[in-house]
């Protein structure tokens, strides 16, 4: 195990060390035990926007080069780089 320190709202310490009294348990063990309860009560959820963009392919991270230039990506181009219409502007060298 490795140590930490959390700080407490006194009330809620005073709350702890009744806890720990009426259980004759060590307050670390108390903590430890409530700490896991909270923690895995609930089902873990993906993090925000994650699949938001599935494409349904499997092959992108392979043709990464061919999708980014056909999306127009980077070009400033849109969807007339990707329709050809545009071509972007030669970058400046510094």
């Amino acid at each position: 195990m490795r140590r930490t320190t959390i700080y407490l709202d006194p009330e809620l310490e005073v709350l702890l060390k009744l806890e720990m009294r009426r259980q004759k348990r060590p307050m670390a063990d108390i903590v430890r035990e409530a700490l896991h309860a909270y923690i895995t009560s609930e089902p873990r959820h993906a993090p925000p926007g994650a699949g938001a963009f599935a494409s349904g392919r499997t092959d992108t991270a392979q043709d990464v080069d061919d999708v980014l230039r056909r999306t127009g990506f980077g070009t400033g181009g849109g969807a007339q780089a990707a329709a050809g219409e545009g071509k972007a502007a030669p970058r400046k060298k510094r």
